[in-house]
This record gives structure tokens, C-alpha cells and sequence, in this order.
């Protein structure tokens, strides 16, 4: 049995290793900054990025032999010892990636009989090859002739003429799916094939020969269902296509490339994301674009600059899905004044100004659906004007609302945060939640295409950008007496899970959603002891692995049983101390055991470690939120754990301002709160 002197010196020494672990944290942020005020690190993805990278710049002839060489270098440093590239760390081996990668380093130069090609070779046939690979994976071999266009869906440019009442229309897509899809009617209309030797084939990747290959769609759903539907529309525009009569299609098609022309970015890039920008050069370059014309000149020499990451000596090169500078700097401002740094220090300031150089006083396609409000949002990306980020917004409100300036400067301070909070506010949908770049964009008919079988075409609300923003509305003092307020609550309230937590749309997965969701209960004075905030309090402490952290694997998106189930990981775990935290667990043995196992996996630089991926771009879903039940093997929508239609993400900064931040509130809350617990049952 402890004594109360040991109890107290135990106390003494963790306040002392907290308070150390905060100075180094500190001062590893502001060694980091950039001398613009913002902070920035990598957004690692998964290899196809670079892989298709190196199939884009083959069909633009646009090839420079040393990147290609630093590309190919990286790919083959991402193979796993069994042959295969995956969709995140520690997760299985993918076909579809597997399969692009094999093929970029076929088209590079390195030969059937390498070992590692050997490797993955015998993995993807091992998987049904070629045929069974996702649609966008098909796209991209049909452009090289590797694939047969007949085996891609039919999407016809007319649908640019679809006025947005209808069901579908291309404003019925999410942000990233529009700008992902207009370009991609030229490529499935066109059907372009860029030759490639003979060398660089990869027919050894068919279980059958080519021509036995079925080429038709996968089934998907009942005959009399919306899947069969739109498998019966496909059939039929597979006839119009056909036909010679298609009087609208050279105004469609100007229509589009009119449409992808007027998304270019001023970095180069369409919609701050590396999708939609390969796909509108293939687009382009199809309709006749030389590699001259600003458009093209400015779209190639893009993904050369802050886009492309050297490591390794020089000797490698990776190839970014998005750039996060915004959110990196919201998310460590926000940690350093949550560990106590003054909020007008220098540092803290120079962000505060870069921040407000970045709001967005230009519209975009958001206002299709919120037509009346006035711009005031900002980007996740250093150049992304037309598609405004719902939750980088909200938080640096938050953090402009904290952040000190002298008294001629604040104006400007003060006037971009009205504007912010009134296109905010002016953005919640008719459920009371927030999506991330879209207003009710909720239509799930659209999901239901042929073409949808990667990623997420939809944007509606989720629970973590809810809570996001209903944290930054309590911090500048709205309450439940607001019926903002009121209605954000009511959709957080529907969106908990039975047992207590709250799905994490943009970050894994549930530790992170219920992260979110109790700070921001907190915020606008909800009383923390209810019974559904004592569930998610109960779900963490039991999700708590035995090492004192947290951690979720990926996987817990396709497999239920892994929810709050994974290695412990410094994001994962801050998340957790956050919502503990917030729930008023100042005390409790858990947040204890939380905070000691960040204080002891902090590295002497001031920094954690965390190979995991922990943020996510797409669960695989389709529809942009959990499925109302997940798809058995067998069905053509089921993803297993290696996601094949998800994408995972890494965030390289995530690792160190989380736990900065938990670490900071901890700190604050433990001095003011003494030792008094919660009062949930104390684990045994």
C-alpha cells in the first residue's frame, strides 16, 4: 500500500516530467516554424501516389529520368517483405495498389524477373489479378492500354447540362468527387490509350489470357434496387454511346473542359488534392492541351515544388496526396497555447498573421447549396480558394480568438473572425451538423453509380467537425440557449454509439470522433455528468491498452470488434486525455496512466514517434458516413482490413501538438482541480 508521502512525491514527479515534457515539446515548435509564421510537415499517404505520378507524366511526355529514378527508389522502399504494397502501416497487402505499383515499375525500366516484381506478382494473382481490381485502378491501366475501356463505366459529359435539382448533378458529388469526376467524363468519353513498349506490359498479371478476360461490371445489389438501376442505365448508355446522333456532345465536353479550366488553383493544382489534378491534365492533354499552355505548364511544374518530398539523402522522392499547412499550424497554435505559451508571443502572433493573410474572401462551389452566405472561411491547403475547409476554420477561430495582438493591429482580428463564424454558421446543415467543405451534400443515389467503388462521394455532416465547431461557438460564448447550439447537440446526441463513443470520420476512428466530441460538450456548458457522456468516458477507460495509451488500427473501419483496439500511438492517446480531460477526469487512475505513457515515449527532441497512420481521407464507404450495416465477403462493395477503398493517411505533425496540447490541458486542470475524481469506478 502506497503512503500518502510517496502518493505526494509520486504526484511531484510527474507534475515535474509533465512540466519537462512541455518545455521540450515547446521549444521544438518554434524551431520548426517557417520564418512565414506557419507550421508544415508531410502528409504521408500510401504509394500510389507515387506510382501514378509516374503514369501520369508517361502520358503527358513530360518524363524527367532523375525524378523518375528518386520515384522509383521510393516505391520499392515501401514493399513489404511479402511482395505487396498497402493502404496504411501494418495493414495488409492491397491488389489494387500493388498492382499500379507493379505496373509504374514496369513502365520505369525494372524487369518482370526482379525478385521483388516476382514477389508481387505471385501476391496479385494470388488475389484474381488484374480483373478484379477497383475501377480507378482499371481507369488508369486503360489509358495505357493494359485494360480494356469497355470495362469502365459509361459517365457521359452531357451530365454537365444536369441542373442541380436533379438528383444527380455534378453539385450532387462532394467537393473532391466533382472535381474528380468532370475530367473523368472526357477520359471515359475519349477513352485514351498512350502506348507503352512492349517491356512494360504486364499480361503476366491476368489469371486467364486477355481475351477470355469478362469484362463487364461487377453486380451490384438486387435487380429491382437502385444498383440494379443503375447497372440497367448503364446498359443503356453504353447503346447511346453508340448511336451517331449525340447532338449536345461537343458542347458537354466544352462545357467540362470550360468548367475544369475555371478549378485551377493558383499553385496548379484542382481541388488541393492530388486526385482531380492528375485527372484534369490526363483531360486536358487528352482534348489537345500541349504541355506549353499555362494551364498545363502551371499543372506539371506544380507537383514539382512544395508537393514533392526528397528524403533519404535526396535519394528518394515522394509525391504528397494534399499539403496541410493551415491545419498544422491551427492544430500547434492551439497546442502551445493549450501548454501555456502567452498568447501574444512572437511566434504566436507571426501565425496569427499568416492565418488571416490566408481567409478566403472569394466564393467557390459551396455557395450551390448555401447561396446567401458570404465568404470568411479558410483552406486546409496553402492554395485552395475555392473549397473553403469547414473544420481548419473552426479551429483557427478558436485560435484567433486567443491570440493577442496590440490594440491597431486587433481590428483585423476581430473582423476576420465575424467573418468566419458568419460562414460558419450560415454552413450547418438541416440535420444541425457540419460536413467538411459542403452544405447538406447528402444525397446517397449518387454513391450508387457503377463508377463509385473508391473512397467517399459524398461530404455530409459528421461528428468530429461537429464537435469542432461547437467547441469554437462555446469558446466565444454560445451556450445551450442558442439554437445553433441546440441543434449541433441533438445531432451529436443521435450520432453516439450505443456503448458510448462517437465515429471519427477524418481521424482514427472512434478514439478520435469521441476526442472531439466531449471537449466540445465541455465548451458550450453541457453537464459532463449525464449518462451518455459517462458512457464515453467508461468506453475510453476500457479501451485504455495496458501500456497506459490508446490506439485504434485502421482496420476498426471495416471490423467492428477493432474499435478503440490497436497499438498505442502519442495522437491516439492525446486524443483520449483530451476527452477524459474535458469529462473532468483530472485525477483519474486512466488519465494518470495516459499522461505518464506520454511523458515517457516523448523522444529527447521534444517529439514523439508514430509510424501508425492515424488520420484518414476516406473510410471506403462510398457515402461518406458509416454504413447502415457493413458488406459480407462475396459482395462486390466489402473491403476487407487492407482497405482498398479507403485512404489512410499520416500525419507527420499529428505525433507531436496532440500531445502538446492533452499535456497542457492536463497541467492547467490538475493545478486548478486538485486531486478530486470524476467519479466513474476506479479500474481494479
Amino acid at each position: 500500500m502506497t503512503s500518502e508521502s510517496e502518493s505526494q512525491a509520486q504526484v511531484k514527479q510527474l507534475g515535474e516530467a509533465v512540466a519537462q515534457a512541455i518545455r521540450l515539446s515547446q521549444e521544438h515548435f518554434l524551431r520548426v516554424q517557417y520564418p512565414e509564421g506557419y507550421w508544415w510537415d508531410e502528409l504521408e499517404s500510401n504509394p500510389t501516389m507515387e506510382a501514378e505520378h509516374l503514369l501520369l507524366t508517361y502520358f503527358l511526355d513530360a518524363v524527367e529520368p532523375e525524378r523518375w529514378r528518386k520515384i522509383v527508389a521510393d516505391i520499392r522502399s515501401r514493399q513489404r517483405d511479402d511482395g505487396t504494397w498497402g493502404m496504411y502501416y501494418g495493414g495488409p497487402g492491397d491488389l489494387s495498389t500493388s498492382v499500379e505499383c507493379y505496373f509504374a515499375l514496369k513502365l520505369a525500366g525494372v524487369p518482370a524477373d526482379d525478385p521483388a516484381m516476382r514477389s508481387a506478382r505471385e501476391f496479385i494473382l494470388s488475389r484474381g489479378g488484374v480483373p478484379r481490381v477497383r475501377i480507378f485502378t482499371k481507369i488508369w491501366l486503360s489509358l495505357f492500354g493494359q485494360w480494356e475501356w469497355k470495362g469502365t463505366p459509361v459517365m457521359p459529359p452531357e451530365l454537365m447540362f444536369l441542373p442541380t435539382w436533379s438528383p444527380i448533378n455534378i453539385y450532387a458529388f462532394s467537393s473532391w468527387a466533382r472535381a474528380t469526376i468532370v475530367p473523368m467524363l472526357i477520359l471515359l468519353t475519349r477513352h485514351p490509350v498512350k502506348p507503352v513498349p512492349e517491356s512494360a506490359r504486364i499480361d503476366e498479371l491476368y489469371p486467364v489470357p486477355r481475351e477470355r478476360v469478362d469484362y463487364s461490371l461487377p453486380r451490384r445489389g438486387r435487380p429491382f434496387s437502385w444498383a440494379g438501376f443503375f447497372r440497367g442505365l448503364d446498359k443503356a448508355l453504353r447503346l447511346y454511346e453508340r448511336s451517331p446522333l449525340k447532338p449536345l456532345r461537343g458542347l458537354a465536353i466544352r462545357k467540362a473542359e470550360q468548367w475544369i479550366v475555371a478549378h485551377q488553383e493558383a499553385d496548379g493544382s484542382w481541388g488541393g488534392i492530388q486526385p482531380p489534378w492528375v485527372y484534369s491534365l490526363l483531360a486536358l492533354k487528352t482534348l489537345g492541351y500541349p504541355n506549353d499552355h499555362p494551364v498545363m505548364q502551371k499543372g506539371i511544374q506544380g507537383f514539382k515544388e512544395a508537393w514533392s518530398l526528397c528524403y533519404d539523402g535526396g535519394e528518394k522522392l515522394r509525391v504528397q496526396a494534399c499539403l496541410s499547412p493551415l491545419w498544422d499550424t491551427c492544430l500547434a497554435m492551439m497546442a502551445l497555447l493549450d501548454s501555456g505559451m502567452a498568447p501574444d508571443h512572437p511566434a504566436l502572433q507571426r501565425a496569427a498573421r499568416w492565418l488571416l493573410d490566408e481567409q478566403i474572401s472569394t466564393g467557390g462551389d459551396w455557395q450551390v447549396k448555401a447561396k446567401r452566405a458570404e465568404p470568411g472561411g479558410w483552406a486546409f491547403e496553402f492554395e485552395n480558394d475555392l473549397y473553403p475547409d469547414i473544420d481548419d476554420t473552426s479551429i483557427i477561430v478558436i485560435d484567433l480568438h486567443r491570440v493577442r495582438f496590440q490594440p491597431q493591429e486587433d481590428y483585423r482580428r476581430a473582423a476576420a473572425i465575424r467573418r468566419g463564424v458568419a460562414w460558419l454558421l450560415a454552413m450547418q446543415s438541416s440535420n444541425g451538423g457540419w460536413a467538411s467543405f459542403d452544405k447538406d451534400n447528402t444525397n446517397t443515389l449518387v454513391a450508387r453509380l457503377p463508377f463509385c467503388d473508391f473512397g467517399e462521394v459524398l461530404d455530409p455532416p459528421s461528428a468530429d467537425v461537429t464537435a469542432h465547431v461547437l467547441e469554437m461557438l462555446g469558446r466565444l460564448g454560445y451556450d445551450k440557449s442558442s439554437p445553433v447550439v441546440r441543434r449541433a447537440l441533438g445531432y451529436l446526441r443521435k450520432e453516439q454509439e450505443p456503448d458510448g463513443p462517437w465515429f471519427g470520420r477524418w481521424g482514427v476512428n472512434y478514439v478520435y470522433g469521441t476526442g472531439a466530441v466531449l471537449p466540445a460538450l465541455q465548451a458550450v456548458g453541457e453537464d459532463m455528468s449525464q449518462p451518455y457522456v459517462r458512457r464515453a468516458v467508461q468506453w475510453l477507460v476500457d479501451h485504455q491498452d495496458p501500456d497506459g495509451g490508446w490506439g485504434e488500427s485502421c482496420a476498426s473501419y471495416v471490423d467492428p470488434s477493432l474499435r478503440g483496439r490497436g497499438e498505442s500511438t502519442a495522437s491516439q492517446t492525446a486524443w483520449a486525455l483530451l476527452a477524459l480531460l474535458a469529462a473532468g477526469e483530472v485525477a483519474h487512475p486512466a488519465t494518470e496512466r495516459g499522461v505518464r505513457y506520454l511523458v515517457e515515449t516523448q523522444r529527447q527532441d521534444g517529439t514523439w514517434d508514430e509510424p501508425q497512420f492515424t488520420g484518414c481521407g476516406f473510410p471506403g464507404y462510398g457515402i461518406g458516413d458509416q454504413p447502415e450495416r457493413y458488406p459480407p465477403p462475396g459482395d462486390p462493395a466489402w473491403q476487407g482490413l487492407e482497405l482498398g477503398a479507403g485512404f489512410m493517411i499520416n500525419y507527420h505533425m499529428y505525433r507531436d501538438y496532440f500531445p502538446l496540447a492533452a499535456l497542457g490541458r492536463y497541467r492547467k486542470l490538475f493545478h486548478n482541480s486538485g486531486s478530486v475524481s470524476g467519479g466513474i469506478p476506479t479500474p481494479t
